[in-house]
């Protein structure tokens, strides 16, 4: 099947597009991060009061490497940082009870003590609350869609909503690529950097965690010990050194205990050794004395004839 021709990336035809993606431009043409689902394929999900809820909206998890290394990362730190909350990649959901077309899919969203259940999608009457925080980490290009998922938010009443650009092309140059949102009478207020330590960071009340763009990832900075939290991998790295460490520790030990043993062993043998040696020198005297003693008898044995 022959690849239709693409068509020359411009603002006009971004705007036309009957589903606004992410992407990038290559040659003057512009190459979605993602394609629109298929109507007609059928998706898993669950069925409550007998209406069927997609666990997909056909649009899959992280369409890009770039979405993707934040999505994991977040997710992962999070996850980590609250233990006793819901945190979850890609999850579908559903504001309103019956209505399975009104749905939004961030990125990541936590739940503050919801706990770490599997479930097919979120639905807010369920669940007993919106999501406390949510990210989008691959912001569309188009300012109204982007618009359109802020008021769906601050309508479904998510606390915070933060929006994440790791390349750095769709806000303008100069501008920040994290942008954080808090709700306040129904409605989204940027919220303000400011300084933590010398470094310029974003302040999650929810979260109750400094976030900051880092190279193409978020990194959060925790407030209780004035430090940045570990990704997942840098987690990893630190725990394989130590392991490295009490392994190497744990061979000089038992090297050790060997030559110990091996001292051990060489004074009892000596010990041994000298134990008949001594025997030896006086089962030799006992003989001699024996000896000396006979000649004695036999001396006096002639002199008395």
């Amino acid at each position: 099947m022959p690849t239709p021709p693409q068509a020359a990336a411009s603002g006009a035809n971004v705007q036309a597009a009957p589903v606004a993606h992410a992407g990038d431009v290559v040659d003057g043409v512009f190459y979605p991060s993602s394609v629109p689902p298929c109507p007609s394929r059928q998706y898993a999900g669950d069925v409550v009061d007998g209406v069927f809820y997609p666990c997909s909206d056909g649009r899959g998890i992280a369409q890009n490497n770039w979405q993707g290394q934040v999505i994991l990362h977040a997710a992962g730190d999070l996850g980590v940082m609250h233990p006793g909350a819901l945190v979850a990649a890609a999850v579908l959901v559903y504001p309103e009870k019956g209505n399975k077309y009104r749905r939004s899919a961030p990125d990541v969203l936590v739940a503050l003590g919801l706990g770490m259940g599997r479930r097919w999608s979120y639905k807010v009457w369920v669940e007993g609350k919106p999501p406390d925080w949510v990210l989008d980490a691959a912001p569309s290009p188009v300012e109204e869609d982007r618009l359109s998922k802020q008021s769906e938010y601050a309508a479904m009443g998510a606390r915070e909503y933060w929006l994440f650009d790791p390349k750095g092309d769709v806000y303008p140059r100069g501008t920040p690529r994290l942008r954080g949102h808090a709700l306040e009478n129904g409605e989204y207020r940027p919220l303000e950097s400011r300084l933590e330590d010398g470094v310029r960071m974003i302040r999650s009340e929810v979260l109750d965690l400094g976030v900051r763009a880092e190279g193409d990832l978020l990194r959060f900075w925790n407030p209780a010990t004035r430090r940045d939290v570990w990704h997942h991998s840098e987690a990893v790295a630190v725990v394989a050194r130590a392991k490295a460490r009490a392994d190497r520790a744990a061979a000089r030990a038992q090297q050790e205990v060997a030559r110990a043993d091996r001292e051990a062993a060489a004074r009892l043998d000596a010990e041994a050794r000298a134990g008949r040696e001594a025997a030896a020198r006086s089962a030799a005297e006992a003989r001699v004395a024996e000896l000396e003693a006979a000649l004695r008898r036999s001396r006096l044995g002639r002199e008395s004839e």
